[in-house]
């Protein structure tokens, strides 16, 4: 009869996974970036998996082994874009937090590469339920989640009251700034515009 410590020593150990079996990480970020790369030179539509691993410098097996298809990777990438890490201001008030997250966000929006992407998806969007709702979680998750700490905080200073109906502050929050930069797309925002808006929509949370 084969005792438990025999079994043990006669059992095959299994092996560790080769280093080839590792998906390198430098690898995974060479293809997000030339994702974003080939989404502003061509568009979702024409934009291969083929011309996403020559831009990133690997093979296409280097892609599929990350993501199953253009859809999923394209996914992965939007998605990530929700947790890109706006910071959360804290200048000591609501006005000042607010001018200070549109400062930031205004320039995110206005680059080159994020001002020809968003459109683009925003049209696959209307065809595809798939980066719809990857790009209303995107939307959502990045704006809202700094959006929602700052009037925690403004709550906590007494500056806005505890009963503020959340979701219509967050229209007012980030509402505007997204139809100019996005909707609108002006190329340049009129002088003075970011502390206008701050004032304005500080005042119209107030009065909520």
């Amino acid at each position: 009869m084969t005792t438990n410590a025999e079994e043990s020593q006669t059992r095959p150990r299994r092996r560790a996974p080769a280093g080839a079996a590792v998906l390198r990480e430098d690898v995974t970020e060479a293809i997000r970036a030339a994702v974003f790369e080939e989404l502003a030179a061509v568009g979702y539509a024409r934009m291969s998996i083929e011309g996403i691993a020559r831009r990133a410098g690997v093979g296409k097996t280097a892609v599929y082994r990350r993501w199953r298809s253009k859809l999923h990777l394209v996914l992965d990438v939007v998605s990530a874009l929700a947790v890109l890490g706006l910071p959360v201001p804290d200048t000591g008030s609501l006005e000042g937090d607010l001018r200070l997250l549109y400062e930031v966000t205004s320039r995110a929006l206005r680059h080159p590469v994020a001002s020809q992407i968003i459109p683009d998806l925003q049209a696959e969007a209307a065809r595809n339920p798939d980066i719809a709702e990857a790009m209303q979680k995107t939307l959502r998750e990045g704006q809202e989640g700094v959006a929602s700490k700052i009037i925690e905080a403004a709550q906590r200073r007494g500056e806005l009251a505890e009963s503020i109906d959340d979701d219509l502050a967050m229209d007012l929050i980030s509402g505007p700034l997204y139809w100019r930069s996005v909707v609108i797309r002006t190329p340049k925002l009129p002088k003075g515009y970011l502390a206008a808006l701050a004032h304005g929509t500080t005042e119209a949370l107030k009065a909520l």
